[in-house]
């Protein structure tokens, strides 16, 4: 029977180890100077000099973090109003707008990029120079997810609350802030990383509808795969050891807080 205990244990650790091996060995090598993973090599920033010191790496960094902060934002206004106009629209209303907000998850991301890059590039004639069609179309992959982390709570929520609030001579919009948004905060901003995590990470929809001089990490480190240099393909190690040891900190201050608030 104790042998028997131990598999989901053993599992777990075989799995934690495929998700998290690679990106580990990955970290360790973007601190020496080996020019491939798997070669032998010594400590060393360099990678880290060429990622902070490079012209180009920097503009890349700097644009994708903007690009993603305001689809963020535009994509958690949408996506909070959207649920909670849906939340209080009639039940066959409802029903519609749910199965229609499903639809942006389960599809193809080359899909909704390429049918983004044709609505707005070819038939409405918007310039990609202009970066609407790039905002629209990772809007339109990350809005869905904000409204995936807003309805739940808004579930839980006793819908009487809206009502009580103008009941006691509240304003529309004074309640819908003071009351609504007030007990969604959580899941708005949960749903707020969430789109900004999808916007950094997006490639497809990315490549369809961006402008020819604008790269984000995604495209760049696909593009730089191909035929970049030595010396930037290894500085993209460091970025990437960047972003997953932020990832952590994240959620370790995420849970801490939490934690925290429910003692």
């Amino acid at each position: 029977m104790k042998k028997i205990s131990r598999i989901p244990a053993i599992w777990l650790a075989i799995v934690y180890c495929f998700l998290y091996l690679p990106i580990v060995l990955l970290a360790v090598y973007s601190f020496t100077d080996a020019t491939m993973i798997g070669k032998a090599g010594h400590f060393s920033l360099k990678n880290y000099r060429t990622l902070f010191l490079t012209p180009d790496l920097r503009s890349m960094i700097a644009g994708t973090l903007i690009l993603a902060l305001v689809v963020g934002v535009l994509s958690t206004i949408l996506g909070t109003f959207g649920a909670i106009g849906t939340f209080y629209s009639r039940r066959k209303g409802r029903r519609a707008i749910e199965l229609m907000n499903q639809v942006p998850v389960v599809n193809a991301d080359v899909v909704t990029g390429f049918s983004v890059c044709i609505l707005l590039v070819v038939v409405l004639g918007v310039s990609k120079d202009t970066y609407i069609p790039l905002v629209a179309g990772q809007m339109a992959l990350c809005t869905p997810f904000v409204y995936l982390q807003v309805m739940p709570a808004l579930s839980q929520m006793d819908p009487n609350m809206y009502e009580a609030a103008l009941d006691l001579y509240c304003r529309p919009g004074d309640a819908i802030i003071k009351v609504v948004l007030r007990k969604l905060s959580p899941s708005i901003v949960s749903g707020f990383f969430t789109a900004v995590t999808l916007s950094m990470d997006d490639y497809f929809v990315t490549t369809y509808t961006k402008p020819a001089v604008f790269d984000t990490i995604s495209t760049y480190t696909v593009n730089a795969t191909k035929g970049a240099r030595t010396q930037i393909k290894t500085a993209l190690w460091a970025l990437s050891a960047l972003i997953f040891f932020i990832a952590i900190a994240a959620v370790v201050i995420a849970n801490i807080r939490n934690k925290e608030e429910g003692e």
